[in-house]
């Protein structure tokens, strides 16, 4: 009932790395805005966090992308788009995002200049699996 042709599983990983990365990219440009922080120094930081996290990212959707071709059955279920490590790791991930916005340990131009980088990583993610979806 649930289950997906493995192909399918990067499209789901795809749109879901695409959805985080948006919504962690809006909430830096918000953040920006807010600050008023908006130069080219701030600009420079985001693109070096933006670097850093895209190429983690991009090894990772390639390791997850081997993964689910290598699956011997045709049909999984939608979820097996992450292992449980990545699974735990995202949770992991998203807990820290959120206490650390809404904690105050740092100002919101950290936020600003972090999570735009982090966001537009995310959505190079979701890119590289829509990419490796459609060849």
């Amino acid at each position: 009932m649930f289950q997906v042709k493995k192909k399918v599983l990067l499209a789901i990983a795809g749109t879901v790395w695409l959805i985080a990365g948006f919504n962690v990219a809006r909430l830096g440009v918000i953040a920006y805005a807010e600050s008023k922080a908006i130069n080219l120094w701030n600009g420079c930081l985001s693109t070096i966090v933006f670097c850093l996290f895209g190429a983690m990212f991009y090894k990772m959707a390639i390791k997850h992308t081997k993964r689910i071709m290598s699956y011997q059955e045709e049909k999984k279920p939608f979820w097996n788009f992450f292992d449980i490590k990545s699974y735990c790791i995202m949770i992991f991930m998203m807990s820290g995002g959120i206490w650390l916005r809404y904690s105050g340990l740092v100002p919101i131009v950290f936020i600003a200049v972090f999570y735009t980088g982090l966001g537009f990583a995310l959505a190079l993610a979701g890119v590289i699996f829509w990419w490796k979806y459609n060849i």
